[in-house]
């Protein structure tokens, strides 16, 4: 199905609120936001400049924000842009979740050039129910970015097939968007094929005007979508680094 197919609506998140009532769904996130119809996923514009020249994971934008605080440095600004291709607990746990506490994560995220949003796990495993949630959450939380001017990539995630009428909402097309691959065990035959068979239909219904690939780049589509014309920007994994120089240093 294609974005451009979709009705797309403007309309209030909830009535005037009761008194006393009190916002534990994150509405003020959306407050403005058009929404894809029938998936109410919201529309998360890419605001992006200028392309990355570095990526850091949350994680580690997180604790270098910390140290930068005890040294009283609090104008600080780091030329890279964030990304969430780590472990959910990292970034949406009890006591760090950006979801939970999303004024403190901005406080992090604005010392940075800007995200790439939420990569909420939709692993094929997952109830759809929680698929369907944690792809309405990545593009509310990069829609929340968006409206404080944090610049913003979109990250695509899908699964099997039955994500497909969901999972690539509320992506403008023609936009440049994200992928990490850390996840997708692309030595695997199986799951390449869903990798690559979800990699199509996302340029498909997208028609993204530039890929960042996070990760493993080991997927022969990838450099059929270069040939076709559309400009991969790929960056190693924190782990592929490791090896790198391990193997530089032998």
């Amino acid at each position: 199905m294609n974005n451009q197919k979709k009705i797309v609506t403007d309309r209030p998140i909830t009535n005037t609120p009761r008194l006393g009532c009190i916002d534990i769904w994150n509405a003020f996130l959306v407050k403005g936001a058009t929404f894809c119809h029938p998936s109410d996923i919201p529309i998360c514009p890419c605001t992006m400049r200028k392309l990355p020249v570095q990526l850091i994971s949350y994680d580690d934008a997180k604790a270098l924000y910390n140290k930068e605080m005890k040294k009283g440095n609090h104008s600080f600004h780091v030329d890279a842009w964030i990304h969430f291709y780590i472990d959910d607990h990292k970034f949406d746990g009890k006591q760090s979740s950006i979801w939970l506490y999303p004024d403190k994560a901005l406080e992090i995220i604005k010392h940075f050039n800007g995200i790439i949003t939420p990569d909420f796990s939709t692993y094929i495993d997952f109830p759809d129910p929680i698929k369907r949630y944690n792809t309405y959450r990545m593009r509310a939380f990069g829609y929340w970015m968006y409206l404080n001017q944090i610049p913003v990539i979109n990250n695509v995630r899908w699964g099997t097939e039955e994500t497909w009428n969901y999972c690539f909402d509320g992506i403008p097309q023609n936009s440049v968007i994200a992928i990490g691959t850390v996840a997708s065990k692309l030595k695997s035959s199986v799951d390449r094929t869903i990798f690559e068979t979800g990699l199509k239909e996302a340029v498909r219904v997208i028609s993204p005007s530039q890929i960042i690939i996070y990760g493993s780049t080991a997927s022969p589509l990838l450099a059929e979508l270069s040939q076709q014309g559309i400009p991969i920007l790929s960056f190693p994994s924190k782990t592929n680094e490791v090896f790198a120089r391990r193997k530089r240093n032998v």
